[in-house]
């Protein structure tokens, strides 16, 4: 089997357990914009929302997934999303925008013993883009130390700056680049960047010590 397949059938194995590694996730990733439309506008129970009493509904960041064991990606985190990250048992997140992080959040992180990295890249548009190549190695750092881990990588949206980290990450697993760009297009759909996809084609992993095969474990250790 090439390479190529045998990355692209571990891209669909891992986007199968994002669909079930929570016991409770009742919204698909698409859906999700629009439920927190309703929700916080009505707040109220209605055909399609499957809301329980007595229940959490854990519902997923926009573009949510599973990069690898211990590290997620995704959208910027609404605070109806907090039930859900609280299952991922998170140790960090990074935050790659300039943005200051919004105080529900940051209260969320305090109650349960998150640490955030910042990491603040604009959210330029073509071609007026400069990726920080320098910013983009230190987040490396972060997501490489297990210490971190579990750890979720978000941005806006999860589609430019967060594709960019993650695409440099899977140069370090020596994923080729077709399936490097694939996986980058797929959470970009039409908003997909040339400029982006360049940037990890040149990105230099040479000074960056290579991962192994088997590379953190899910579960937070205390």
């Amino acid at each position: 089997m090439q390479v190529a397949e045998l990355q692209q059938n571990l891209v669909q194995h891992q986007h199968k357990e994002n669909k079930i590694m929570c016991k409770k996730i009742q919204l698909s990733v698409s859906d999700t914009e629009l439920h927190n439309h309703h929700h916080n506008s009505c707040g109220c129970d209605v055909d399609g929302c499957h809301k329980v009493e007595g229940e959490d509904l854990f519902i997923p960041p926009l573009n949510f997934a599973m990069v690898d064991n211990g590290i997620f990606r995704s959208g910027f985190p609404e605070p109806a999303n907090f039930s859900f990250l609280q299952t991922l048992a998170l140790r960090s997140i990074i935050y790659l925008c300039p943005e200051p992080y919004p105080e529900a959040n940051m209260e969320f992180l305090k109650s349960n013993g998150i640490k955030l990295y910042q990491f603040g890249i604009e959210g330029h548009k073509e071609p007026f883009v400069n990726i920080p190549e320098d910013t983009i190695r230190e987040a490396l750092k972060v997501v490489l130390d297990v210490r971190n881990h579990p750890l979720i990588i978000h941005c806006k949206r999860g589609k430019h700056r967060t594709g960019c980290l993650v695409g440099c990450y899977r140069k370090l697993q020596k994923w080729c680049l077709s399936s490097v760009f694939d996986e980058y297009q797929r959470f970009a759909a039409a908003k997909a960047r040339v400029s982006d996809q360049r940037f990890v084609e040149l990105f230099d992993i040479s000074t960056i010590k290579p991962l192994p095969i088997t590379f953190s474990s899910f579960k937070r250790l205390d």
